[in-house]
């Protein structure tokens, strides 16, 4: 599956960040704590540089804690990195931010100028909840649907730094499948934007492997179905999510499993684990990889061939 959903605004906000940023001191980024890798925009890197950045994995509060605490360490490998699991139900843990950022700013305490940040992260992530908290005061629109924000915002916290909010943005094209569909299970892109079945279909193969007895309790079933359809047709009859004549009505379990889900009623359950994020990054390396040498070898074919009509002509 390809997420199709890029909009203008989120041209627009990139265009935007790339003018702001060699004035910032540090990025601070948000991550889905269910899916880090995919929840990871690789244009922050690339638009942060060097940059020290503060990666919080919020909804900690809905993610398999374990696995969280395996993402914090393995993101923090990565030089100049700080990784934090939050969740914006506990807002003590919000308030560690700024102290965070003095530590990854040092030079700045020397001095009385500002350490001025940079908050960025997909939509639907609780980037506006998190502003509210640090500024403890309403200023950041919040929703639970993504793309709430839509331009930048300037905000003084009054503690020695200085915020820029930025729109959720996501990506032009999503290069490793099971990421969208993990993007999609989550709910960082519009339910309009998306298939309930296909996407419900790829979750329910995941929980079927990584959390069966969590199936098992939730749905009240006595054995475990064989595969995703199974699980769907389960839920199906468990909540009657039936059409006429008795047959189950996909749609409805998919949404019954989609919703529990991101609400946090069927456990805490992650999406990935950093082993599959290594796996799945040399996967798509690859196939990039691929992709570049065709488009190479077509370009070269074409240069030879516009080659030997010149020569030809010459003749």
């Amino acid at each position: 599956m390809a997420i199709q959903w890029y909009p203008g605004h989120m041209h627009k906000a990139r265009k935007e960040i790339e003018e702001v940023m060699p004035q910032i001191d540090l990025v601070i980024e948000v991550l889905d704590a269910r899916i880090p890798f995919s929840s990871e925009n690789p244009m922050v890197k690339t638009l942060r540089g060097d940059k020290p950045c503060i990666k919080l994995l919020n909804k900690s509060d809905l993610a398999d804690p374990v696995t969280t605490q395996k993402w914090v360490e393995y993101l923090e490998l990565e030089q100049g990195v700080k990784a934090m699991a939050i969740t914006t139900l506990q807002t003590s843990q919000v308030r560690k931010i700024p102290d965070l950022c003095r530590k990854l700013v040092p030079s700045r305490d020397t001095t009385e100028k500002d350490i001025r940040t940079m908050i960025m992260g997909i939509p639907n992530v609780g980037k506006s909840t998190i502003i509210n908290t640090l500024a403890g005061r309403v200023i950041a629109k919040t929703g639970n649907e993504p793309a709430v924000t839509k331009r930048q915002q300037r905000i003084n916290l009054k503690n020695g730094i200085v915020l820029s909010d930025t729109p959720g943005i996501l990506w032009p094209k999503v290069d490793n499948e099971s990421s969208s569909y993990r993007l999609a299970v989550t709910g960082a892109i519009k339910d309009t934007a998306m298939e309930y079945e296909d996407v419900a279909m790829f979750a329910a193969e995941y929980f079927l492997k990584a959390y069966p007895d969590a199936m098992l309790e939730r749905y009240k079933l006595k054995a475990l179905p064989k595969d995703d359809i199974g699980l769907l047709e389960a839920i199906g009859r468990k909540r009657g999510a039936l059409r006429p004549g008795g047959r189950i009505d996909l749609h409805k379990a998919s949404e019954l499993l989609l919703h529990e889900y991101r609400s946090g009623k069927i456990g805490l359950l992650s999406l990935e684990t950093p082993e599959m994020a290594e796996i799945e990054k040399a996967e798509v390396a690859r196939i990039l990889a691929e992709k570049e040498a065709i488009k190479q070898a077509k370009l070269e074919a074409e240069r030879l061939k516009r080659s030997g009509v010149r020569h030809n002509n010459n003749d």
